[in-house]
């Protein structure tokens, strides 16, 4: 059954990605509900999974991880023996922060946080390098951060 979300979901859910700190409250005047009805629906898109989680976002270079990369990877056969294995290792690691299995040039693409290109090196050469079923890595370097969001476009 898909989920139907209404107008004024869209608004609890565009809210509360700008700030999910903010009271039941606060959150019921800007949607313009009254509290009761407001908690219900926030509680109704908790259970139904369209909330996932709320969490802090970081900055990553005030807590010792301030290098992003993307790393480009290809494996040794695609078959999916080798495609759950890199899967199952690669969620162990913390400094990969996204990873997508992809069609296209490459098998899969990660944006892997560190504290500088050093700490990238090492952990490309100790870890990444040493799952079986990866081939070989490409990285790159972002340059300058253009646009960083957290939020879906429920327009």
């Amino acid at each position: 059954m898909p989920n139907i979300v209404d107008p004024i979901d869209r608004r609890i859910l565009a809210a509360l990605q700008r700030n999910g700190r903010m009271s039941n409250v606060e959150l019921a005047n800007e949607v313009g509900l009254s509290p009761s009805p407001c908690l219900r629906r926030v509680r109704i898109l908790e259970e139904s999974g369209i909330i996932e989680r709320y969490v802090a976002v970081l900055d990553g270079a005030k807590v010792g991880v301030g290098l992003t990369v993307f790393a480009r990877v290809w494996f040794k056969t695609q078959d999916a023996e080798i495609t759950n294995q890199f899967a199952e290792t690669v969620r162990k690691f913390p400094e990969v922060l996204e990873c997508y299995l992809t069609t296209g040039e490459c098998d899969a693409i990660m944006r892997i946080v560190t504290a500088d290109l050093h700490a990238y090196w090492r952990f490309q050469s100790d870890y990444l390098m040493r799952i079986p079923s990866v081939q070989s890595v490409k990285t790159d370097v972002p340059m300058e951060t253009i646009k960083r969001s957290h939020e879906l476009p429920l327009g």
